[in-house]
């Protein structure tokens, strides 16, 4: 009973128009074929005026009402007596409202599947009692011990205590294979838990984590219009008044007034304004499937004009963590041992390098020994003290404070190095190197084939390294030393518009804003980059800035499509219907079917049978399997 009243809250005209329609047919059974016409024709004008309010309405906003047609189609029907198109047309008119929603809302589930998924609760345990305990999830805090139970929702951020866990994160990054976690590795709210229970510690509260955030993000991209819908606006007023005249033209070549009715009833513009809304709205779920967030129809209008592509070098280009590349000891060591010493030093330092160097000794399956002390020199270096003897490994200017033979190595551009002595002998030096993204060069080259054939990048790193990245990665253009109101202006003097920004770190957000397009690399990037930006991907793969542009040509291409689909059915019914082989309940039928056609045509922004198609393609080209597409979760940078 509940959900047939909330139908009629939500669309009291349709009802409305219902039900007098079955009023309309009993009484026709009945004989009272009179009292249908008055009941049908005095509905009909009282909708007509309710449309005609509305219309003022959008006029005294600056918009023109695309309604006139209608109105006067009922006014028309009603003089000359058919009413029954009167009632068909009304039914049009309010349902026309109807079916937009109800396709907004089959485009947007993908959209609000987050919102309904939200967490509520979590399961605390107890220090002492190591006994589970039900609290609102709002009430969690940093540092807390979680246990996630079976096919349970995380509930916040996380690092996870257990050992290993399984999680489903597609309804955040669009990853459509479970994900493995193991100890230590952070955990996003939202993602499922698998099929065994596991510990999670809280590393921020639900109003900081990542579900929440996208949250917002998908709260914020549900309402916009884009450009091209205006320009669908704007087709009201020709439409109108060649329907218009072809009406009149039908009324004073036949010299029958019913021809006038029977023209303007096919020409009511519904097509004209579900097609762009629909297709968007489908535009905007396609990309959520895919792991991007956008933030409004009129963002995915801008990416399908794109000329121009802007890229940031780290975090972007880069994976932004370095990575160890080469071992290069000095005489009496062995690269086994320099790593080992390096490595075990590095347990006792907080600095990004350290895990690079740690994981490198991991993946030798090299056995790190524990220190008696340790210090660190802050963005220095590390001394480390292992019975009888010291390790020191740092910068060279830091190594150099007790061994005289520490010489500088040869580096080129992305390299960095660490020098390791010990008991004051210079053993040697480790280099490391941010590497550029696999799939950099090809991403470049895929959006010059959607059109966006000028690139750039801008960074605040010396020229040497920035043109070693941009050689790699294809870029032509290239600004180094830059500071964040450097990338802004450098943006801003682009002549090649709309331009897109792709970006992911703080000092990115400023320049995100003041793009056509700003893209974060929001798997990666900061909450500032990801608020200030139009497009956020979920995912730590640039290669989706390509998966964004061809969405949002999809669908401007989709949104027009059915615009016109709409546009020249209705000339071709007001046409046959002008020589009055239309008949006025006739032509209303007939309308209502060119509705349904045009949201169909829209609805193929949604884009499933395209994604299955260009999934099928990458698996093919990868000899049949795809890799998983997993977030990286970053370590806060500091210089070296």
């Amino acid at each position: 009973m509940a959900r047939p009243l909330a139908l009629v809250r939500r669309y009291p005209l349709v009802c409305a128009t219902v039900l007098v329609g079955l009023l309309g047919l009993v009484l026709a059974l009945v004989g009272a074929a009179d009292v249908v016409r008055w009941l049908f024709s005095g509905f009909g004008l009282a909708a007509a005026l309710i449309a005609s309010v509305g219309m003022l309405r959008q006029l005294f906003r600056g918009s023109f009402g695309v309604d006139l047609l209608a109105i006067i189609a009922i006014v028309a029907t009603v003089l000359v007596g058919e009413y029954v198109a009167t009632l068909l047309i009304v039914l049009m008119l309010a349902g026309g409202e109807a079916l937009e929603d109800f396709a907004a809302g089959r485009a947007a589930r993908e959209l609000d599947a987050l919102l309904k998924r939200a967490p509520q609760i979590a399961h605390r345990l107890d220090a002492a009692s190591k006994e589970a305990i039900d609290v609102p999830a709002t009430e969690v805090r940093v540092g807390d011990l979680l246990l996630v139970r079976p096919a349970e929702v995380v509930p916040v951020d996380g690092k996870l205590r257990s050992d290993s866990a399984v999680f489903d994160e597609s309804s955040l990054t669009g990853e459509s294979l479970p994900v493995e976690r193991t100890a230590g590795e952070g955990v996003l709210s939202g993602s499922i838990n698998g099929q065994l229970a596991a510990t999670i510690v809280a590393t921020a509260t639900a109003a900081n984590s990542q579900y929440q955030h996208i949250i917002a993000l998908v709260e914020e991209a549900s309402q916009s219009k884009a450009p091209v819908v205006r320009l669908a606006d704007r087709y009201a007023v020709p439409f109108t008044a060649g329907a218009l005249a072809l009406a009149g033209l039908a009324w004073m070549l036949s010299n029958d007034p019913v021809r006038f009715a029977e023209v303007l009833v096919v020409a009511t513009p519904c097509p004209l304004l579900l097609a762009a809304p629909v297709a968007f709205m489908g535009g905007m779920s396609r990309a959520a499937r895919n792991g991007i967030i956008v933030k409004g129809a009129g963002v995915l209008e801008a990416l399908s004009r794109a000329q121009t592509v802007v890229f940031d070098k780290t975090g972007t280009l880069t994976y932004g963590t370095p990575t160890i590349t080469e071992m290069r000891p000095e005489a009496g060591f062995s690269a086994d041992e320099l790593l080992t010493l390096a490595a075990s030093a590095e347990q006792y330092s907080s600095h990004v390098l350290a895990a690079s160097v740690i994981a490198a000794a991991h993946e030798r399956g090299l056995e790190l020994h524990t220190a008696d002390s340790a210090s660190e020199a802050a963005t220095f270096g590390v001394e480390a003290r292992f019975g009888a003897g010291v390790v020191r490994i740092g910068k060279l200017s830091f190594i150099n404070e007790g061994t005289a033979d520490a010489t500088a190595t040869h580096l080129v551009g992305g390299e960095l190095a660490m020098y390791i002595a010990v008991d004051d002998r210079f053993a040697g030096s480790i280099v490391a190197s941010d590497r550029v993204r696999e799939n950099a060069r090809q991403t470049v080259v895929d959006l010059a084939r959607l059109g966006v054939r000028e690139n750039l990048m801008l960074t605040g790193d010396a020229r040497g390294t920035a043109q070693h990245v941009a050689s790699k990665a294809g870029i032509v253009h290239v600004r180094a030393d830059c500071l964040p109101s450097d990338k802004v202006d450098a943006v801003r003097a682009l002549t090649r518009r709309p331009v897109i920004m792709v970006g992911d770190g703080v000092n990115d957000a400023p320049v995100l804003a003041v793009a056509d397009v700003g893209i974060a690399m929001g798997a990666k990037g900061s909450t500032a980059a990801s608020e200030s930006a139009d497009v956020v991907i979920l995912l730590d793969d640039i290669s989706r800035t390509v998966r964004a542009v061809r969405i949002g040509k999809d669908t401007v291409q989709v949104a027009l499509q059915s615009i016109w689909l709409g546009i020249i059915l209705s000339v071709v019914l007001m046409v046959v219907a002008a020589f009055g082989l239309i008949p006025a309940t006739a032509g209303a039928i007939s309308q209502e079917i060119v509705d349904l056609v045009t949201i169909v045509n829209a609805l193929r922004a949604i884009g499933g049978r395209r994604d299955i198609a260009a999934a099928r393609v990458a698996s093919v080209a990868s000899g049949g399997s795809e890799k998983a597409d997993r977030p990286v979760h970053p370590v806060i940078d500091r210089p070296v």
